[in-house]
């Protein structure tokens, strides 16, 4: 497995903007996909959007339009740009990576900490 840590989240006003990263290492060679889940109180985790190596990408609907993901294979990261927040987008956030491309938590191999993003209305 690798080792995913993340940074970026934070409190901010709806409407506004974050920028979440996720840094990998360790056996990075079996990241093909890498992407964000979240989960908010009470809910189950669920898939906010992931990217493969060659940057084919796919979103979750609620997230589609305002969300962006990408990713620098050189660096080993992975980069969730939120904009238009909502206070619906308040969640943990984790990063996820795995040997395959995935939308559900049953494809992911490695997690990361989670990181808290609080959007205010």
């Amino acid at each position: 497995q690798a080792h995913l840590v993340e940074s970026g989240g934070g409190l901010v006003q709806a409407g506004g903007s974050l920028r979440l990263s996720c840094a990998a290492s360790g056996r990075t060679f079996s990241l093909y996909g890498m992407g964000w889940f979240r989960q908010a109180p009470g809910k189950e985790r669920e898939f906010v959007a992931a990217v493969g190596w060659s940057r084919d990408t796919y979103y979750a609907d609620s997230v589609k339009g305002r969300f962006t993901i990408s990713r620098d294979n050189a660096k080993n990261t992975v980069y969730l740009q939120m904009d238009s927040l909502k206070p619906e987008d308040t969640a943990v956030y984790y990063c996820a990576g795995s040997r395959i491309l995935f939308t559900t938590v049953t494809g992911v191999d490695s997690w990361g900490q989670g990181t808290q993003v609080t959007v205010s209305s």
